[in-house]
C-alpha cells in the first residue's frame, strides 16, 4: 500500500550562509583596481568566481569595472608606495531573495606588477559592506597593500585575482580570478634613482628560541631562483657551526630547517653563495639557543579544527503498509501506520524543513477504486535530544492527491537534528466498494 520517498533538501533550500558567501563572490566576479595620486583609469575585464561548493551554484562570468590608485606616482628606488585596489562596478549582485546583513564580507587579492619591475602586491579590505537586500546589485569595495620600489622606470598595476571571505552562520571563501591574464593597466608609476639595488630578500622564524638540538624552520621569501641558498646561525659578527643548504624553487619562496646547538648562535641568516653576504642575504634575525641553568622555553601551538556541513536527507523502515480490512456492505476504517521515517538534517544553516506527502486513488478489481481523500493520517513527529531544531507534527486529517503536510521544523539563526516522524493511517471505505485488493500510493517528499 502507501509507500515513501527517500529524498535529500533541494537546492532551493540551500541555506542563507552559503548563499550569502557565494554572492559575495560574485561580487568579486571583477576584479579590484584603487584610488590614486595621478588620475587611475577604470578598467574592464572578464572574471570567473568559484562560489563555495556548499551553495550549488556555479560558477560565475562576467564584465568586472575596477581601478587601482597610489599614493606616490613618482616614487624612488627604495622608496614604499601604497597602493589601493577598488572595485568600482562588481559583476553580479545578491542571486537570491534573500537580505543579507551589513560586515560579512572580507575580500583579499592580489594587484600584478609589470614594466621595469614585476611581481605581485597583497592586498585586503577590511570586514565591512552595507546590507544587501535580495536580489539587489552589490556595492563596490576596496584593498590596499603597499611595495618597495626596487627599479627606475615605469612600473605597471594591473588588477589580479582576489578572494571574498563571507563570514555569515560559518566561514567561506569564493576565489575570483581574471578569465584572460594580464588584465588591463590600470595605473603606472615611475621610479626614478637607485644606486645600489634594493635587497628584496627577507626571512622569518617560526620561533626566538629553542633547546639545543631544536629544529628551526625559516620562511624566505624573493631569493633568486635556481640559486644554492644557506641557512646559517650568526654569532654577532660571522656564522656558526649550525648551517644547512638548499636550493630556492622557481617561485623565489620558500621553508627550511636546520638543528640548532650552538650556544654561540644569537641570531639566524640566510645568503646565496658559499659565504654571508648582506647583499644576497637575509637577516640577521634573533634567536637563543637555551643552555639550561633554570631557564626554561614556551612554544606556542595553535590548534585549528573545523566542522563540515552536510545534507538534509530522510529515510524509511519500510515500503509497504499492510492496513486492516473491513467487510462488504459495512465499508468503515481501513486502518495502519506509517512506516517511520527518519529525517536528518545535517546542513548546520538557517533554513527548516518541510515533509508533505500525498497519495494516489486506491485501485482494486475490474476497474474499481476508492478515492484518494477517503485515506486520512494522525501525524507524530520526535525529536533527539540535542538537536537545534523541534520538529512539529502537521495536522490530522485527510492527504489526497493534493498533498497535506506530515511534519516541519521553522527557519532560525541555526537549525538542524535528527526526527523520527509516525502516522497512524486511516481508508475510509465506502460500504458497497467491490471485494477484493486495494493498492494506492502514498509519496512523501522533503524540502
Amino acid at each position: 500500500m502507501p509507500s515513501g520517498k527517500q529524498s535529500s533538501g533541494g537546492r532551493r533550500r540551500r541555506w542563507v550562509a552559503a548563499l550569502g558567501a557565494a554572492a559575495l563572490g560574485i561580487v568579486g566576479g571583477g576584479a579590484f583596481a584603487c584610488p590614486a595620486a595621478a588620475v587611475p583609469t577604470n578598467v574592464e575585464f572578464i572574471t570567473i568566481c568559484t562560489p563555495p561548493p556548499i551553495a550549488g551554484i556555479p560558477n560565475i562570468e562576467g564584465p568586472t569595472t575596477a581601478k587601482i590608485s597610489v599614493d606616490n606616482a613618482a616614487p624612488k628606488v627604495g622608496d614604499t608606495v601604497n597602493v589601493t585596489y577598488e572595485v568600482v562596478k562588481p559583476a553580479a549582485g545578491n542571486p537570491v531573495d534573500i537580505d543579507l546583513p551589513a560586515n560579512i564580507m572580507k575580500p583579499s587579492g592580489k594587484v600584478v606588477l609589470g614594466g621595469a619591475q614585476t611581481g605581485e602586491v597583497a592586498v585586503e579590505g577590511p570586514r565591512e559592506n552595507a546590507p544587501v537586500g535580495g536580489l539587489e546589485p552589490f556595492p563596490g569595495f576596496k584593498m590596499t597593500g603597499s611595495f618597495t620600489v626596487t627599479q627606475a622606470g615605469d612600473i605597471t598595476l594591473s588588477p589580479g585575482n582576489y578572494n571574498i571571505n563571507t563570514n555569515y552562520i560559518m566561514s567561506l571563501d569564493t576565489p575570483c580570478v581574471v578569465k584572460t591574464p594580464p588584465a588591463p593597466v590600470s595605473e603606472t608609476v615611475t621610479a626614478t634613482g637607485g644606486g645600489d639595488p634594493v635587497n628584496p630578500r627577507t626571512m622569518t622564524l617560526d620561533t626566538s628560541s629553542g633547546e639545543p638540538d631544536a629544529w628551526v624552520y625559516a620562511r624566505l621569501t624573493k631569493f633568486t631562483p635556481g640559486s644554492t641558498v644557506t641557512l646559517a646561525g650568526w654569532n654577532g659578527t660571522s656564522i656558526t657551526a649550525d648551517k644547512g643548504t638548499g636550493t630556492v624553487p622557481a617561485n623565489g619562496s620558500q621553508t627550511m630547517r636546520i638543528k640548532v646547538k650552538d650556544p654561540a648562535t644569537v641570531g639566524m641568516v640566510a645568503f646565496e653563495g658559499d659565504t654571508w653576504d648582506p647583499a644576497k642575504g637575509a637577516g640577521p634575525v634573533p634567536y637563543t639557543v637555551n643552555t639550561g641553568g633554570g631557564g626554561g622555553s614556551k612554544l606556542d601551538q595553535n590548534l585549528k579544527s573545523s566542522v563540515k556541513a552536510g545534507q538534509l536527507t530522510m529515510t524509511q523502515a519500510g515500503n509497504t503498509v499492510q492496513m486492516s480490512g473491513v467487510d462488504f456492505g459495512q465499508g468503515g476504517a481501513s486502518t495502519g501506520a506509517l512506516q517511520q521515517v527518519t529525517v536528518k538534517d545535517f546542513r548546520g544553516g538557517p533554513a527548516g524543513w518541510s515533509l508533505t506527502g500525498k497519495v494516489t486513488k486506491f485501485t482494486g478489481p475490474g476497474g474499481a477504486y476508492i478515492d484518494a481523500d477517503k485515506l486520512s493520517w494522525t501525524p507524530k513527529c520526535a525529536t533527539k535530544a540535542g538537536s537545534p531544531s523541534v520538529c512539529a507534527a502537521g495536522s490530522a486529517g485527510p492527504v489526497g492527491g493534493q498533498g497535506a503536510t506530515l511534519a516541519q521544523t521553522p527557519n532560525a539563526a541555526l537549525t538542524g537534528g535528527e526526527f523520527t516522524v509516525d502516522a497512524g493511517l486511516s481508508l475510509n471505505v465506502p460500504e458497497f466498494t467491490a471485494p477484493g485488493e486495494y493498492a494506492g500510493v502514498l509519496t512523501l517528499t522533503l524540502t
